[in-house]
């Protein structure tokens, strides 16, 4: 690999990228399969669509669960194969997926059905993360800087180019993980410790600086409206003033951090040989370990109990989280 993609090639994805931004021949998208075993896929997103849990990963495989996570099916239909690495929904119906090829897919109806609103296989610029606002405004991330907007629900998208980083000759940093705030401010995880923001849905974007250099590859805005950050060997961040200053949170292991989940009654934090973290003010933490060690890629904390329960999702498929410790 030309860049240090750590979060993919820590969850054993470095193969699928191995060719990213290197001119490649154009491939037709080819639907993802039916298979009996899709739980056991590696799943690297998941969100809410209304009550329904979503949850994407490896070889464009897409789950559905209408019951809290207790079981789990495929969607009906998912028109590519490319790895997806990022979900969103609007609402209960209207969701978006990313990835591989640059692709990004679309459903109308909470996740049975996918289309197509944009692949570019020439060249491939996997897209890392997505957010949609609203059934219309939405931002996807990815490989060296690339950033893409949308204000008719994915239809039709525009690329924005990104200023350097301070010292920096050119726009060349992995966007890794997008989150925001219910005031509609979005951030970029990224990395050389970098977060950005977008006061504009994405238009324009400026970068903050936390005092760290290595890759951030997750974020969140708690219920009190700091910011939390997290990346490479248990490094945590948290800022009280939207992201202008940043302080160390003590997390005792050197596990990276990939996804963090927050809710009214707490925070979740997950990621590689098993971590598993929870913490009731978004500043002290107790950790647990999976016993087997497997990578915790994504989490979603349920809405029903306050976030006091979360759903896990490992690079080995779905398994249930339990409750606060």
């Amino acid at each position: 690999m030309t860049r240090r993609l750590y979060k993919w090639a820590a969850w054993g994805l470095a193969g699928a990228i191995a060719s990213a931004a290197w001119a490649m021949d154009e491939v037709k998208p080819v639907p993802a399969m039916t298979s009996a075993i899709a739980t056991q896929a590696a799943i690297l997103g998941s969100t809410w669509a209304g009550t329904r849990a979503v949850a994407v990963g490896d070889r464009g495989v897409v789950l559905l669960s209408d019951d809290g996570g207790a079981r789990w099916r495929q969607a009906r239909s998912v028109p590519v194969s490319f790895t997806l690495t990022s979900v969103s929904f609007a609402d209960a119906q209207h969701g978006w997926a990313v990835g591989h090829g640059g692709s990004v897919i679309v459903t109308r109806d909470g996740g049975e059905t996918w289309r197509v609103q944009r692949v570019v296989t020439t060249e491939d610029r996997p897209l890392f993360s997505v957010h949609f606002f609203d059934a219309h405004s939405g931002v996807a991330v990815g490989l060296w800087s690339l950033v893409l907007v949308t204000s008719d629900g994915g239809e039709t998208w525009q690329e924005r180019p990104l200023q350097p980083m301070p010292g920096a000759k050119k726009a060349d940093l992995n966007l890794l993980g997008l989150f925001a705030g219910s005031d509609g401010v979005l951030f970029a995880a990224a990395e050389r410790g970098q977060v950005l923001r977008s006061d504009d849905r994405g238009a324009t974007w400026t970068y903050l600086s936390t005092g760290y250099n290595g890759s951030l590859w997750c974020g969140a805005m708690l219920a009190d409206g700091a910011l939390l950050v997290g990346g490479q060997r248990g490094t945590l961040l948290r800022s009280e003033d939207h992201g202008q200053t940043w302080k160390p949170l003590r997390l005792d292991t050197k596990s990276s951090v990939t996804a963090i989940a927050g809710a009214s009654q707490g925070v979740t934090l997950v990621g590689l040989d098993g971590l598993l973290a929870r913490s009731g003010d978004g500043r002290d933490f107790t950790i647990e370990t999976r016993p087997d060690g497997v990578a915790i890629t994504s989490a979603l904390v349920t809405p029903r109990d306050g976030g006091r329960q979360a759903l896990l999702f490992t690079r080995r498929g779905v398994v249930r989280g339990g409750g606060p410790p």
